[in-house]
């Protein structure tokens, strides 16, 4: 079992741009003092560049795990080790192919693959998009018929025929084209576009499931001294909601664990200011169900000032530093939330790490779409940047294919 933040050095890709710089290298001594008709050792060295940069960034992943698994990097060192799968695979049967038949798979072969890389992937990934646009529709069906219709509860259904329909859409493109060399060169840049904009979301929507499932099945250490409990929602009545409610219990559970092992006692800080249309703070409303449960008013401390999650820990975090400011923190929320909280966490730097309740399954798919957007939007310039450059390396793999 990989241990989680304990470590502090993070982990960087300088071994990726070395390996590269290496591959890249080889490549050319081969074309320059070999020629053309030597490509299948080129090809026999691209797949083991690729498992080795699929080696590099699994590594990457561990290591930062080790160091703060709650970071836009863990999504992308596992979405994108998941990809190069492919181009591995890929490779490895072209170099078998160009060994065996020299006269059919030549040099140019070698950029077919890098294209082809994407668009196999994109054809590889499309059951599991599919399964996932199924149970994001369905979920949203429940979630209309629990929680009635809205607008932001229809996201889902129409994000779901986005998806598939998107899909249609490349493999339509990518069917059949015909015209001049130019112009089926521009259908390839622009279909090619659309192909790494699907490589990024689907190596960014897994990535952001597969770090989400690991931060749940972390196993806090029962030596805390303050829960942090996040709002959301209270009812008409300012009782808890069903997902409010889920986070309090199991708060409770772990304070309950804690004081039978240890006898060590915790203080919960609820925190959640008061709505427009809530008839209390989310914050009361929290101590009001834990002082029924049997909690001490004075072990529940209020913070009734945040609107949002970032709120919710810069606010508790002022709070904690004024008690005690080396006091052992966790927070508690829905499962489907944990991931995103803790990057607010270390946003403010509070290593903090988080315990998720059990969700309602028909929330899960429009939550992980919810929480992969805000992900999105929270690193917009290192989204910007690698989704450009994936674009640029294809768009120039394509040029050089049709430049033969």
């Amino acid at each position: 079992m990989i241990k989680i933040d304990t470590i502090d050095k993070k982990p960087n890709l300088l071994p990726a741009v070395i390996w590269t710089a290496v591959f890249a290298v080889f490549a050319a001594v081969v074309f320059l003092t070999l020629g053309a008709d030597y490509a299948v050792y080129v090809s026999l060295g691209a797949t083991f560049y690729f498992a080795g940069l699929m080696a590099i960034l699994v590594f990457a992943l561990v290591g930062q795990v080790r160091y703060n698994p709650y970071s836009y990097n863990t999504i992308f060192y596992s979405g994108f080790s998941l990809f190069l799968i492919t181009p591995v695979v890929i490779f490895a049967i072209n170099t078998f192919r160009m060994y065996r038949m020299p006269d059919l798979y030549t040099a140019r072969t070698l950029l077919h693959n890098v294209n082809s890389s994407v668009i196999v992937f994109m054809m590889l990934s499309l059951p599991f998009a599919i399964v996932f646009a199924a149970a994001l529709c369905l979920s949203n069906v429940s979630l209309i018929r629990h929680e009635g219709f809205s607008f932001v509860n229809i996201l889902g259904i129409l994000f779901s025929f986005g998806i598939v329909g998107f899909g249609l859409l490349l493999f339509r493109l990518d069917y059949y084209v015909s015209g001049s060399q130019t112009f089926v060169m521009i259908h390839d840049l622009l279909t090619g576009i659309m192909y790494c904009i699907w490589l990024y979301a689907e190596c960014m929507l897994i990535g952001t499931i597969f770090s989400n499932q690991l931060v749940l099945h972390y196993k806090p250490g029962f030596d805390k001294d303050f829960i942090i409990i996040l709002g959301c929602s209270i009812r008409r009545d300012g009782t808890p909601t069903p997902l409010l409610r889920g986070r309090i219990d199991r708060a409770l559970d772990f304070r309950n664990r804690q004081k039978a092992q240890t006898g060590r006692e915790v203080s919960f800080i609820v925190s959640g200011g008061q709505g427009p249309d809530e008839v209390i703070a989310e914050s009361e409303c929290m101590k009001n169900y834990l002082t029924q449960q049997g909690i001490p008013p004075e072990q529940v401390i209020e913070e009734n000032r945040s609107t949002n999650t970032l709120e919710n820990m810069t606010f508790s975090k002022e709070i904690i530093d004024g008690i005690n400011p080396g006091g052992k923190v966790i927070f508690s929320t829905n499962g489907y939330h944990v991931f995103r909280s803790g990057i607010f966490a270390r946003q403010i730097n509070m290593r903090a790490q988080g315990i998720g309740s059990r969700t309602k399954w028909y929330f899960w798919p429009n939550a992980s779409v919810r929480e992969l957007i805000g992900l999105l939007t929270g690193h917009k310039g290192k989204q910007a940047a690698v989704l450009l450059g994936i674009i640029i390396v294809y768009s120039v793999m394509v040029l050089l294919k049709y430049s033969q």
